[in-house]
């Protein structure tokens, strides 16, 4: 008996990771070499100044250093078991239950940010500005260095709108979109951090600080919400309904097929499943069905159950029998 995991060479590939999967993956990495150094040096300034501020965004930095570090960790597990006949449709969404750790990450932090600032606006606190200004705009820099190693693959697209152009739409890695994102609130927290700042230095408004970071936090947790949205629809194998309305539009257009049962979902970054169900004239084969469906690009795992009108069997039995497992 064979008892190997991976796929025989007469078996057809699971593997429906995205065409940019190493390279967002070697992106990642850097990022987050990038923000383990920042974290290090943050934590060290930290201790040498005494400054407690320091201390803290040092260890709000391990944070995201953590959450990038998932982020990696996915695209090395997904490529090192994209042949692994263990998972039914291969590894590709592995990279969703990392983006949606991520997101659960994204949301304690901005919640800890929120309530500290409420804390601090409401128990104002000495605030060494030259110092954490200077540590800010490094740490601007940083995320700026990395937002821009992360842009080169990354869609720019943040919602779940799919794309009706079929030869632009390459789907969206929400991996490395929650790896974007972190970097994204980085950057944030320090513009609103240098803005403040630099208004309490100079202009004495020291409330600014605690006030941005609560600005900063909301935008945080918006940006946290729509990633656990995005990729929880995703594990939940929701139904992509522009894919299943294309797929409707298409096999209705003979009139000679009417589906009756009909499951499409996301399996990788830039891959789909469809399973159809369908009553058709005798004459259309399994093949012809398939053929009609070949435009639909986003599909690259097709199951297809054909029923003839004229086999015997009524359409309420034909329900019947589909729907039994």
């Amino acid at each position: 008996m064979n008892t190997d995991r991976h796929a025989s060479p007469g078996e057809h590939s699971h593997s429906f990771l995205g065409s940019a999967h190493d390279e967002n993956a070697r992106r990642t990495k850097s990022v987050v070499a990038l923000t383990f150094i920042m974290m290090v040096g943050e934590i060290i300034a930290g201790y040498v100044t005494g400054s407690m501020a320091l201390l803290a965004d040092g260890f709000h930095m391990a944070t995201h250093a953590g959450a990038l570090g998932i982020a990696a960790g996915a695209y090395a597990y997904a490529k090192r078991h994209s042949n692994d006949r263990g998972f039914s449709f291969g590894t590709g969404k592995v990279g969703e239950l990392s983006g949606f750790a991520s997101a659960l990450i994204l949301a304690v932090i901005s919640l800890a940010i929120g309530v500290e600032s409420a804390f601090r606006l409401l128990h104002p606190t000495n605030v060494a500005f030259g110092v954490a200004t200077i540590i800010a705009v490094v740490g601007l820099v940083v995320n700026i260095a990395s937002a821009f190693l992360l842009s080169g693959g990354h869609g720019h697209d943040h919602g779940s709108h799919h794309g009706h152009d079929h030869g632009h739409d390459h789907g969206t890695d929400n991996n490395l979109r929650s790896a974007y994102v972190h970097v994204l609130a980085d950057a944030l927290t320090s513009v609103l951090a240098i803005v403040a700042l630099l208004a309490g230095r100079y202009l004495g408004w020291v409330w600014l600080d605690p006030v941005m970071g609560i600005v900063g936090s909301v935008v945080i947790a918006r940006w946290a919400w729509g990633l656990m949205r995005d990729t929880a629809a995703i594990l939940l194998d929701k139904t992509d309904k522009h894919v299943a309305d294309e797929i409707r539009e298409i096999l209705g257009a003979n009139g000679d097929a009417r589906i009756t049962d009909l499951h499409v979902w996301q399996i990788g970054p830039e891959a789909h499943a469809a399973i159809v169900s369908v009553v058709t004239k005798a004459e259309v084969t399994t093949e012809m069905i398939r053929e009609r469906l070949t435009p639909v690009h986003e599909i690259l795992h097709l199951t297809v159950e054909i029923t003839s009108n004229n086999n015997g069997y009524t359409e309420d039995n034909l329900l019947i029998r589909t729907a039994t497992p």
